[in-house]
């Protein structure tokens, strides 16, 4: 029963006894469960740590068990403290974020700082990959985060990726699990693989990259609005951070032919494990859809099918549980 604060069923029948008796010793315990010493012992540094014993102040050396209404309320508003804690990291990431890609956005429309280039527009943004798609030679990455495509960017990229495939050039394509559901965008990615391309996809991607033979990168100039441009690059050390994220991304995808896996200890598809970790990190069901690349409608059925699953009341209680069973 308690297991969602923290306390595995041995601990919790030691403090259940204890709560009935306090005076039962180590020995008495041991006799009573069955158990080894060393396991008793375990059980009471546990139902310590959660502060639900305290030492006695009538018998030296000895702990004294903590009411329920007093000790699990406390062990409960320090899961509660975690969570707001872990919220307000999430919170100071976005702003770090954020004052990078404002610093980004100072730089000139269409215009060349160093090696980095502001290009705004779809009209430029496309001249720009017109002109890095002809002079491929070697390797092309793409990850296509936001699910569906629309029909308007495949039919824009389907005569260059037919060129460079036709080229010889390798060409790695991410997308997101979602697209598995799109019939258009999955026939795509089936037309890519076709023609000699690999496919990949995952539930979770980095934002919308580009990378040209390993020395160009394309990315939005803001993720969450990405027609308000791009940033076209050829700095070493960006493009280099660029290849090894698209890399650890692919490393961990899934091939488009093949089924999704499950994680043999709890049944989670990957899709699922990410939509746990975003809600519980306080993302709105509007944003972890976003993220997923799949509707509200989507995000609120999956829920309901993990709430049932953990026997979980509300989401609060299904993030303890989850938390507690090593899902997350």
């Amino acid at each position: 029963m308690l297991e969602v604060l923290g306390l595995d069923p041995t601990a919790e029948a030691v403090y259940t006894a204890l709560l009935v008796e306090p005076g039962c010793g180590v020995a008495d315990l041991c006799r009573r469960f069955g158990l080894s010493e060393t396991a008793i012992r375990e059980a009471l540094d546990q139902l310590a740590d959660l502060t639900l014993l305290r030492p006695s102040q009538e018998v030296s050396g000895a702990l004294r068990p903590v009411s329920p209404a007093v000790g699990l309320e406390a062990v409960l508003r320090r899961q509660e403290d975690d969570l707001a804690r872990r919220q307000q990291e999430l919170a100071a990431s976005k702003a770090a974020v954020a004052q990078a890609v404002a610093a980004y956005a100072d730089l000139v429309p269409n215009t060349t700082s160093e090696a980095t280039e502001r290009l705004v527009g779809m009209d430029a943004i496309q001249a720009r990959l017109e002109t890095l798609a002809r002079g491929l030679r070697e390797e092309f990455l793409a990850a296509i985060s936001g699910g569906a495509q629309s029909q308007a960017s495949m039919d824009a990229a389907r005569p260059l990726d037919q060129d460079a495939l036709e080229r010889g050039v390798t060409m790695r394509t991410l997308y997101q699990d979602s697209v598995r559901n799109d019939q258009a965008t999955h026939a795509y990615a089936q037309w890519l693989t076709g023609l000699g391309g690999q496919v990949r996809t995952a539930p979770l991607l980095p934002p919308r990259l580009l990378v040209f033979d390993r020395h160009t990168a394309v990315v939005p100039i803001d993720p969450a609005r990405t027609r308000l441009g791009a940033l076209c690059t050829s700095e070493p050390g960006l493009v280099a951070s660029l290849v090894a994220l698209f890399e650890q991304a692919w490393s961990t995808a899934v091939p488009l032919g093949a089924d999704q896996p499950t994680h043999h200890d709890t049944g989670l598809t990957p899709a699922e494990r990410d939509l746990l970790r975003l809600l519980g990190t306080g993302l709105t069901d509007e944003a972890a859809g976003k993220r997923l690349g799949i509707s509200v409608r989507t995000v609120r059925r999956q829920m309901s099918a993990l709430m049932e699953r953990l026997d979980a009341a509300s989401r609060f209680e299904a993030g303890l549980k989850a938390a507690q069973r090593g899902w997350l």
